[in-house]
């Protein structure tokens, strides 16, 4: 990368050729005649924003003790070709840089040097980087509030964009008629960023992408609630920044979708039910899912309850849709739903949590919990967590998140959960855990939970 020196002045005058939308923030990306890329000997800009600092991913994720670090890129509508030199002006309006990724997360693609995007600090002034990969072009700038100008140059080429409540169906039909040689198209809302192949794009072109986008925030919001992000105090704050959706070139053999640090990844057979309107409402049960891995907090989260616990959000964007519980669905090789095949295990001899059910009954005693005290435990328990931040080593130490699981969820309650959890179900709480449960001095719960059914 090349960065060299140029006056404020000559940025605002760059600013000001990219359009006066660049000045209150708004990526210029709505109107499909513009420019593509601009030539090699343009001097101005074809786009610019205006961006503001926010806590790293990092920082988030320890502030909400999740497992996993979410999003905090910030989208540009921009794709640098592979090996193009591409130019970048920086105007620092409060003294902090962003740095520049280029490409995508992809944790599984055969080429490892592309499973995760390549980044570029820059520098105040003119920057000229070349990538020799290419791909979506996204900022990092973390802070607090700090502003800066950032506006596209040369070799950058136009993807076609769709941001909720200010692109026009009409005109995101057009960008994606008119943007063809940049093969990525992105779906944006205040807390989503969805980056797909422009031939995924094209295979759904025909939703209404405002309505996506408001069930995708609907679903996020969902998944907040769980968590009890209400912003009561700034502990409670939503997450900083979007959460980021990516088609993934490929996933492991019998995985539908993923989780992991900064992103969701999907792969193409599973977009019709991310791209589409009725697939999200009627069957995203993945894409819920998925999404509440990056909601889950590490301190009660043993190994055992990674694929169970996490559903506790997906049951909540059900509810919010009015689907029919996935606990109710009948199992084909049973013939009964998984309360009726759960149920008549509990207290027998020998009875194990992690062995003696799969992961539909074992989210059965989850769903007990709320219908023996209500959805509310959920938000109180994060809240609980976030307050007091348990610790616990991820390799050595999965029985110390057992025991939290019990103590934490015993004091949501306010009930001795003991004998729901280690007598009833086999949760393997150790004996440490068992007597940490006894000395909260809690009575018993009125309804025996494990009793209780929909």
């Amino acid at each position: 990368m090349r960065n060299s020196n140029l006056s404020r002045r000559t940025a605002m005058a760059a600013f000001a050729g990219a359009g006066a939308a660049t000045l209150i923030g708004t990526v210029h990306a709505n109107a499909a005649t513009d420019t593509n890329h601009a030539t090699a000997s343009s001097p101005t800009t074809t786009a610019g924003l205006q961006i503001t600092a926010s806590p790293a991913a990092e920082a988030e994720r320890l502030r909400l003790a999740t497992t996993f670090r979410g999003s905090d890129f910030l989208p540009t509508g921009h794709y640098a070709p592979p090996g193009t030199r591409v130019q970048i002006v920086v105007t620092p309006l409060d003294g902090v840089l962003p740095t520049l990724h280029t490409g995508l997360f992809d944790n599984y693609h055969v080429d490892t040097a592309q499973r995760a995007p390549r980044s570029y600090p820059l520098t105040a002034g003119l920057n000229t980087v070349s990538d020799p990969y290419g791909g979506p072009l996204h900022l990092r700038f973390a802070g607090d509030g700090e502003r800066a100008l950032v506006a596209f140059g040369a070799g950058v080429e136009r993807m076609a964009v769709f941001e909720l409540d200010k692109t026009p169906e009409g005109a995101f039909q057009d960008q994606l008629d008119a943007r063809t040689s940049a093969p990525y198209v992105e779906l944006v809302s205040p807390r989503a960023l969805i980056t797909v192949t422009r031939e995924a794009a094209l295979l759904h072109r025909d939703q209404d992408h405002a309505e996506l986008m408001r069930l995708v925030e609907q679903v996020i919001g969902s998944h907040a609630a769980v968590s009890g992000l209400d912003g009561s105090r700034p502990l409670h704050a939503r997450k900083a920044g979007r959460y980021h959706f990516i088609e993934v070139t490929k996933v492991p053999t019998g995985v539908g979708a993923y989780a992991t640090h900064h992103f969701n990844g999907f792969p193409r057979a599973y977009l019709d039910r991310l791209l589409t309107v009725d697939g999200l409402r009627n069957r995203g049960w993945g894409f819920y899912h998925e999404l509440g891995h990056l909601h889950q907090q590490f301190a009660y989260r043993p190994a055992g309850l990674t694929e169970v616990s996490v559903n506790i959000y997906s049951l909540e964007a059900q509810r919010l849709f009015g689907q029919t519980s996935n606990l109710l669905t009948v199992n084909p090789a049973t013939g009964l739903n998984w309360f009726q095949s759960a149920l008549p295990k509990l207290g027998t001899d020998g009875l194990n949590f992690e062995r003696s059910f799969g992961a539909y009954e074992k989210l059965v005693s989850l769903r007990q919990l709320e219908l023996a005290f209500g959805t509310g435990i959920w938000p109180d328990l994060h809240k609980l967590i976030r307050l007091e931040n348990p610790q616990s080593d991820w390799q050595t130490e999965n029985h110390l998140r057992y025991r939290a699981f019990g103590t934490y969820l015993s004091r949501v309650t306010g009930h001795d959960l003991t004998d729901f959890l280690v007598r009833r179900w086999g949760y393997p709480i150790d004996t440490e855990g068992v007597a940490q449960m006894a000395a909260l001095g809690l009575p018993q719960p009125p309804v025996d939970p494990s009793s209780l059914t929909e």
